[in-house]
């Protein structure tokens, strides 16, 4: 089985309080709304 693993950097303000689900098999799963801004200049 191949092992993938991701990373991301995410930059804002988190909207409201993060929500983090634990399974049972031990993955963890948050929930989050990101604001962001951009400019092009």
């Amino acid at each position: 089985m191949n092992k993938l693993q991701n990373a991301v950097n995410l930059i804002g303000r988190t909207g409201i309080n993060p929500t983090v689900r634990t399974f049972e098999n031990g993955v963890k799963l948050a929930k989050f709304s990101l604001a962001t801004n951009e400019t092009i200049k």
